[in-house]
């Protein structure tokens, strides 16, 4: 098994638990690191010759970067290419989606109001043309332990180390990293084909879930910065975007936990 990114906080768990279930795991970073192969999934090259020489029966992709449409977008497809008759496993965010509020299912198109979000929806076109077979999933915000970026930042507003608010008007079903990596685990080992949203069973704000990590941390929720979308700018962002994850729940033999539990770790 090939897991793309297993440098970053999603791939560390997907590489630990593959391994635990007794897969021959070989991970990709973007630098030298815990006996990972250097990968710049940029360099269409650089994949293919990876592949060529690793030969992998499930080829798992979370390469991804906010800020860099080659390695999000691009790279998803160099990847795909060089998957050639592997399984393969592609993570996308719901970040395709714009907002509504009734919650979106794997038949809903791609409508996505940030750049990031437009990568990541033509990752998904370039991954479905090239490899039909892949299982392209979306999720949502990945916690679980301190080491999130998304409970970093409760933290860190909690502490001054910067500024901003949380938004009480921003609405997702943020998932444990341990259920997402073992859903992609299983997914790898199945033939599911197209999207599949995978999140957790609970909608929250990001104000809400700042409040439960205060809490947790014997701090008050009310010192919590919070605030509003069209306070912050920051350009056009979807607002309320929740994942129907039923067909994920029907299919894997994972227990996705609530917000609550995962916030406790």
């Amino acid at each position: 098994m090939l897991v793309v990114g297993a440098g970053g906080y999603l791939g560390s768990r997907v590489a630990r638990r593959a391994t635990a279930a007794g897969h021959e795991v070989v991970g990709t970073a973007t630098t030298a690191a815990a006996g990972h192969r250097v990968l710049d999934v940029r360099s269409r090259e650089a994949v293919l010759a990876l592949l060529a020489d690793v030969r992998a029966e499930a080829v798992l992709n979370l390469a991804a970067r906010m800020d860099d449409w080659a390695v999000t977008a691009d790279g998803a497809a160099h990847v795909a290419v060089g998957a050639g008759g592997a399984r393969l496993v592609h993570v996308s965010s719901d970040v395709v989606h714009g907002g509504r509020p009734t919650p979106y299912t794997e038949n809903d198109l791609p409508d996505p109001k940030s750049r990031y979000g437009a990568a990541k929806a033509a990752a998904e076109t370039a991954v479905a043309a090239i490899h039909p077979g892949a299982a392209i999933v979306r999720t949502s915000l990945i916690i679980g332990s301190d080491d999130s970026q998304h409970i970093r930042l409760v933290h860190d507003l909690l502490a001054g180390k910067r500024g901003g608010f949380l938004f009480e008007d921003e609405i997702r079903c943020p998932v444990h990293v341990d259920d997402l990596a073992a859903a992609l685990v299983e997914l790898a080992g199945n033939d599911y084909a197209g999207v599949l949203n995978v999140a957790g069973p609970e909608a929250i704000s990001r104000a809400e879930l700042g409040r439960l990590v205060a809490r947790r941390d014997g701090l008050d929720p009310a010192s919590v910065p919070t605030g509003l979308t069209a306070d912050a700018n920051l350009g056009p962002r979807a607002s309320d975007v929740k994942l129907d994850s039923s067909t994920a729940y029907a299919l894997l033999g994972v227990r996705f936990r609530s917000v609550s539990e995962s916030v406790r770790g």
